[in-house]
């Protein structure tokens, strides 16, 4: 388990790391596109001004994600080679065209866009802003699909002989409700980060005094780009714990310190859970909470009278609601392990009838195998306190963007955004809270599946290298400190831009 574990710590440390950039990227790419496209309209040189300042900082930031993107990438191969093994020829195909199409469509037009200002006429100097947004959206698509299948995997089957998954439907992989709800949600929290990320910005610059037309364009586009994305991530968000209660109950429980089920189930608006409670016992879930009525039902079974089960009823089962027990899919799991054993047994010996035998009964338990691996039915719990307050934060942070963004186009629309300091303060100070739900909500996917790397057929523990531990703990220090460094160092240099502030368009930076 030190070598699950350290191999599991070097893998969200990348994560982490990589994930701070990603949004930001997603989301700049439209806004840079938007604002370049108000410019080629209206031909006004204080709208090419405003798209190349913030054309240089989605440029800074999109190198230091590549970086740590593709480091992420290798750790496939590296810390996970039972895993890729597995389920490579699965998981690797929309990675393949991840790098193939979206990573160099969206690399070629970025040099385009950083560099041919003055090489490249205005239209297709616009295009390729465009392009470089579809290409980095498109990049995340295509590994929101690879992760969607480890949340729900479909469009595939087991072959027996190679002890591997293969792919048996490449449009049921990629059209998996799991990963369009996904896609949708991730490319949604990045517009909102990149939205609250220039409005800070702004606010800073309009406190300082500084470039005041400049910043309160920026504040209306990115407000009003940001307000939509808000909306759309409701609904998305929606439509993913929709997801969740039917493929993976247990994360929702966790999500919501639910361990007794109930019909016409609340969501917690807020809440204190008690670390003392333990799956079966009577002690209370929360110290204090405050619940939305029946929302939790609605949220994930569109009902309201709809039974959401909680995580006692999925430990040990409940007949009336037709919850399998987990300690029965344990035991159907050894049962499935065992014939498979038996079957290659039966092959080596050249028994033919018995293979075939073993076969039928491993089939019928199939389902189950990864159950089989496991010795506790407790060891399918997720970790729940941080679940819980990872979603409630991810919640939380998300409505109160809302209220800031439309707070900020009153305040731009009535002029009143230079006079009124706290609320330029409370956005200036805002800027990390996008970074930190967009955290929070990968916490939330990703903890919350855990025990599982791909749910219900491949246990984390079954996945990893076989690996000297200290080769893991070394690496995972190494990439500590150059992870770190890398974010101090897009820290300043973004600080150093953003000091030096937008210039005055050259003319003829595009030739017509």
């Amino acid at each position: 388990m030190d070598l699950i574990d350290w191999s599991r710590a070097q893998f969200a440390l990348t994560a982490i790391y990589h994930f701070l950039f990603v949004p930001l990227t997603l989301g700049l790419s439209f806004l840079v596109a938007i604002m370049e496209t108000i410019y080629v309209k209206t031909g006004d040189e204080k709208w090419l001004k405003t798209t190349k300042f913030w054309v240089k900082l989605f440029g800074i930031n999109f190198v230091i994600g590549v970086a740590t993107g593709l480091i992420m990438e290798f750790e496939f191969g590296t810390n996970w080679a039972a895993y890729s093994w597995i389920v490579g020829d699965i998981f690797g195909a929309p990675l393949a065209i991840e790098g193939i199409f979206a990573f160099f469509l969206e690399s070629t037009f970025f040099v385009v866009l950083f560099f041919g200002w003055r090489r490249v006429s205005k239209g297709f100097h616009l295009l390729s802003a465009w392009l470089v947004a579809i290409g980095t959206n498109l990049s995340a698509l295509w590994i929101l699909v690879a992760n969607g299948w480890m949340q729900f995997p479909v469009g595939m089957e087991f072959n027996p002989d190679t002890m591997r998954y293969e792919m048996a439907n490449f449009w049921e992989v990629i059209f998996s409700p799991v990963a369009v709800a996904k896609f949708l949600h991730t490319i949604g929290g990045g517009y909102v980060t990149a939205a609250i990320f220039v409005v800070g910005v702004s606010a800073w610059f309009l406190l300082r005094g500084r470039e005041t037309q400049f910043a309160r364009r920026s504040i209306i586009v990115a407000s009003s780009f940001g307000l939509f994305a808000s909306f759309f991530l409701l609904l998305s968000g929606d439509e993913s714990a929709h997801q969740v209660a039917q493929k993976q109950p247990m994360k929702l429980a966790a999500m919501e310190g639910l361990y007794k089920g109930e019909g016409r189930a609340g969501i917690i608006a807020f809440g204190i859970l008690n670390p003392d409670k333990k799956v079966g016992d009577d002690l209370p879930e929360f110290y204090g909470d405050i619940q939305l009525p029946y929302a939790l039902s609605i949220l994930g079974y569109h009902d309201i009278n709809a039974f959401v089960p909680g995580i006692n009823d999925l430990i040990n089962g409940n007949e009336k609601f037709n919850i399998m027990s987990a300690g029965e899919k344990i035991e159907r799991g050894k049962v499935a392990l065992q014939h498979l054993n038996a079957y290659h047994e039966a092959k080596k010996a050249g028994d033919t009838s018995g293979a075939e035998t073993a076969l039928q009964a491993f089939d019928a338990n199939q389902s189950y195998m990864g159950y089989g691996h496991f010795t506790d039915p407790l060891q399918t719990v997720p970790p729940i306190a941080l679940t819980f307050y990872s979603f409630h934060v991810m919640v939380g942070l998300g409505s109160f963007f809302i209220v800031l963004f439309i707070a900020l186009l009153y305040l731009g629309m009535t002029n009143e955004l230079l006079t009124t300091r706290w609320a330029l303060w409370i956005t200036f100070m805002s800027i990390p809270l996008g970074f930190v739900a967009c955290e929070a909500g990968w916490i939330v996917a990703e903890v919350g599946r855990q025990p599982w790397v791909i749910q219900d057929l491949l246990p984390t523990m079954k996945g990893s290298s076989a690996l000297n531990v200290q080769s893991v703990q070394i690496t995972f220090w190494a990439f500590a400190v150059l992870f770190t460094a890398l974010l101090i160092a897009e820290i300043k240099i973004m600080m150093a831009a953003i000091a030096n502030g937008p210039h005055i368009a050259e003319k003829g930076d595009h030739h017509v």
